[in-house]
């Protein structure tokens, strides 16, 4: 990751430590940990946001959507040719 072997994220983690001291680290990781699942969540709900408007778009204006319904529809044997082997 990023190039970063077990010595150098050692010596992160002592530099840390002498920074904030151990009383305070489980509260700098609690802090760090909320702030991650809070990205987390927020990208996701601008993912499904984006998601939602482009397939009401797609529904509203016969896009692709509609397109590969028809396709897949036009590839599909007919239901009078089922029975009708030759």
């Amino acid at each position: 990751m990023f190039g970063l072997g077990l010595p150098e994220f050692i010596v992160i983690f002592l530099v840390i430590l002498l920074l904030f001291g151990a009383k305070a680290l489980p509260e700098v990781a609690k802090g760090l940990g909320q702030a991650i699942r809070l990205f987390k969540k927020e990208a996701s709900g601008i993912k499904d946001g984006v998601e939602r408007e482009t397939s009401d778009k797609d529904n509203a204006t016969g896009g692709p959507n509609d397109a590969k319904a028809a396709e897949k529809k036009k590839d599909l044997p007919s239901e009078g040719r089922k029975g009708n082997k030759a």
